[in-house]
């Protein structure tokens, strides 16, 4: 994983991209123009297929990008443009690039060309459904979408829990109760007694069978994955996933005691016939 980041990496330099952070297995970066991204993403999806089987196994990326105005502070940045950046990310599968209308509109047409129209989605803070678009890298997927074989098909429904503990209280987030809020205040889903917590820390949400938590505090949420990776996010939103612990404003480091234990389950749903 560390040569695949590091291959990521060495790609966005070459097209005149930034960095800006680091988390787990995820990179972002920013870039002078949308013909730069573009041309990035399709760099590094080369890159990494061009790479060698680890244990057998190929690796594989997904790179989603939005093009717009964002707000910088330090060497990180922020708003609506990167937020819908990483939520097209997280809706992308695997060997995949996915954009936005607001890219197309300023792309060369030459690359408009190797775009295509794969759904609408829905995405949190947006009143409208945004156009979510396939970038086509490979030379084979261009002439089979020209042929009418669609290159992306929609995976299958799933049904998807997440069980959430806390002390003696346990809560779900599925299909049926989509969003839950974590907090010191009594109003939230599981009220945690914290003198770091603040009263409504953090959300919790599903939205389209994967699992976002946004932290709203002022010390930040600690996530701990089943890999022991640690994560510590102020003010942002990560996706979840499988298992692992939650503290609110208090670092494992310091040995918390008010922790929240998470897990998600997904089941296959059996197909509708036709």
């Amino acid at each position: 994983i560390a040569d695949c980041l590091q291959t990521i990496t060495e790609k966005a330099l070459a097209h005149q991209g930034k960095i800006t952070k680091t988390i787990g297995d995820e990179v972002m970066a920013v870039f002078p123009s949308a013909e730069d991204a573009f041309l990035a993403a399709c760099a590094m999806q080369a890159a990494v297929k061009n790479n060698l089987p680890v244990n057998g196994t190929p690796l594989l990326i997904r790179v989603g990008f939005n093009y717009g105005e964002v707000i910088k502070e330090s060497n990180d940045v922020f708003g609506n443009t990167v937020n819908t950046a990483a939520r097209v990310a997280a809706i992308t599968r695997a060997g995949q690039i996915m954009s936005t209308r607001e890219v197309l509109n300023v792309l060369p047409v030459a690359l408009q060309r190797r775009m295509r129209l794969i759904m609408r989605a829905e995405f949190k803070g947006k009143r409208d459904h945004q156009e979510v678009y396939q970038v086509i890298d490979d030379q084979e997927d261009i002439e089979a979408t020209r042929c009418g074989i669609p290159a992306y098909r929609k995976p299958p429904e799933n049904d998807t829990e997440m069980v959430l503990r806390y002390r003696n209280h346990t809560a779900k987030v599925a299909n049926d109760q989509r969003s839950i809020s974590l907090g010191r205040e009594e109003f939230c889903s599981i009220v945690v007694k914290n003198t770091f917590a603040s009263r409504l820390h953090t959300q919790i949400e599903l939205r389209l069978g994967k699992f976002y938590i946004t932290d709203q505090s002022t010390n930040g949420t600690f996530i701990r994955f089943s890999d022991d990776s640690v994560v510590h996010i102020t003010r942002q939103e990560i996706l979840l996933a499988r298992n692992g612990t939650i503290s609110l404003g208090q670092s494992f480091d310091d040995s918390p005691d008010e922790l929240i234990e998470f897990s998600i389950t997904t089941t296959p749903t059996e197909p509708t016939p036709s």
